[in-house]
């Protein structure tokens, strides 16, 4: 586990590059394997910790933004574009990049996808924001050969002017063999959980500030099965600092407050680094916290969107105009 002490001197260093592209999905496999996709069709990966990068130019999606990435290994990645219609795609790779296959196009004129989150190399999940009161999901069991829309009968329904936010990859998340978080935002901040796949769930309200349409919560962690930290705000007002993280201590069945003890302003990305720290990620920059946010201590004014850990020594962030650190 980090202390406090150590975490304070600890500090993000920045990567050299050679991409403007705004990096929001990123995938920490290892020390070494690190993927990070964005806008312009870009995916960077590295397989010796962050000494050189590779870019890529997915053929065919130079107008599409990656906002999610799912890597298994130096070879083997899904990829998630947002927007309206077709431009909601799913490709993958298996071999570093140097090719991509086109697994699901939607062609549906409401779908508009949001994140992707897999429990394996074969079992993922996509979510897309709700149509006709509910969200919209999709599954593969066989590696993505084929993606199937679930039914979703047995969810909660959305309320008006409730959706997710495709700001860091992490407003849907899979855990153990069978667990799955969905977090919300807009006119509510709520948390969808279901423990088998996606076939059932349940929901519980949250304390995260909510109201607007740049409200809400807008990512998950989970240290464990019980232990769960949620964060967000408000994107049009970056700089406010209450109500914009929340924790769980039952698997999700109810949430509470950390207190008087915020993140200094809205955060898109938040990720467990121990036990009981915490960093949190966002346009006004980050943070870190020890002992379940009994306080929080402002690192920087970067423009971050996500955050990830892979072990103490591999913790990555990514951000607007090519932005990648390493935690070090």
């Amino acid at each position: 586990m980090l202390t406090l002490g150590i975490s304070m001197s600890a500090q993000w260093i920045k990567q050299s590059v050679n991409t403007t592209a705004s990096l929001r999905g990123l995938s920490v496999v290892s020390e070494k394997v690190i993927w990070a996709s964005g806008t312009g069709g870009t995916v960077i990966r590295t397989i010796d910790g962050g000494k050189t990068w590779k870019v890529i130019v997915v053929p065919g999606a130079e107008k599409l933004d990656f906002r999610d990435i799912e890597a298994f290994d130096a070879k083997t990645a899904y990829i998630l574009s947002i927007g309206n219609g077709d431009s909601s795609r799913i490709y993958k790779t298996i071999d570093g990049g140097a090719t991509w296959r086109l697994q699901f196009q939607n062609k549906e004129e409401k779908v508009f996808l949001d994140a992707l989150a897999c429990w394996d190399r074969n079992s993922c999940i996509a979510m897309s924001d709700p149509v006709d009161g509910k969200f919209v999901l999709f599954d593969t069991k066989n590696g993505g050969e084929k993606w199937n829309k679930l039914n979703t009968d047995n969810m909660p329904p959305a309320k008006d002017g409730e959706a997710a936010f495709a700001a860091s990859g992490t407003c849907l998340i899979t855990q153990g063999k069978r667990n799955a978080f969905l977090v919300s935002g807009g006119n509510d901040a709520r948390v969808f959980r279901s423990t088998d796949r996606g076939l059932t769930w349940t929901v519980a309200d949250t304390p995260i500030v909510k109201g607007t349409v740049g409200s809400g919560i807008f990512s998950i962690a989970m240290r464990d099965a019980k232990n769960v930290l949620i964060g967000g705000g408000n994107y049009e007002k970056p700089d406010d600092a209450k109500n914009n993280v929340a924790f769980t201590t039952d698997g999700g069945a109810t949430w509470h407050a950390p207190g008087s003890a915020y993140p200094n302003g809205y955060r898109s990305g938040v990720a467990y680094l121990g036990k009981d720290t915490l960093i949190a990620v966002g346009s006004s920059g980050s943070d870190i916290s020890t002992a379940s946010a009994g306080a929080w201590k402002n690192i920087d004014k970067e423009n971050y969107n996500s955050v990830e850990v892979k072990g103490r020594n591999a913790v990555w962030a990514v951000g607007s105009k090519g932005l990648v650190a390493r935690w070090k």
